[in-house]
C-alpha cells in the first residue's frame, strides 16, 4: 500500500485571539504522539508539520493555517479520520474557533 499524505487547512475564526490560534495549532501538531495504534498502542502518524500561511499568490481564500502528515496506509489513515479518541477529541474541541477546515488526502505519485 502507497502512504498517504493528509492536508489540513484552517481558517480561525475573526474574534479568536492569537494565543489560541497557537495553542490550537500546537494541539494540532501533538497529534503525531497522542494518537496511537489501536493494537500496538505506538504513535503511528508518521510525519506532522504545519505552520501559518506566508504565499504571496494570494489564492487562499481565508485559509490562514496550514498541515501535512503523513500515514503509512489507508488503515492507518482510516483508523484516525474515523475512530481515534484523541483526534475525534481534538476535532470537536476546534469547533468554536475554526470557521472553515479544508481536507485533502491523496498518496504520492497516484493520479487516477
Amino acid at each position: 500500500m502507497a502512504p498517504i499524505v493528509h492536508i489540513v487547512l484552517f481558517q480561525f475564526k475573526a474574534n479568536v485571539a492569537p494565543e489560541v490560534v497557537k495553542a490550537t495549532c500546537d494541539k494540532m501538531l501533538s497529534l503525531k504522539t497522542a494518537c496511537l495504534h489501536p493494537t500496538l498502542n505506538t504513535p503511528y502518524i508518521k510525519s506532522a508539520i504545519g505552520g501559518k500561511d506566508n504565499s504571496p499568490e494570494k489564492f487562499q481564500g481565508g485559509l490562514t493555517h496550514g498541515f501535512v502528515m503523513e500515514f503509512e496506509n489507508e488503515d492507518d489513515r482510516l483508523y484516525y479520520v474515523q475512530t481515534d479518541p484523541a483526534h475525534k477529541a481534538f476535532t470537536t474541541s476546534i469547533e468554536s474557533v475554526v470557521e472553515k477546515a479544508t481536507v485533502l488526502d491523496f498518496s504520492p505519485g497516484v493520479f487516477k
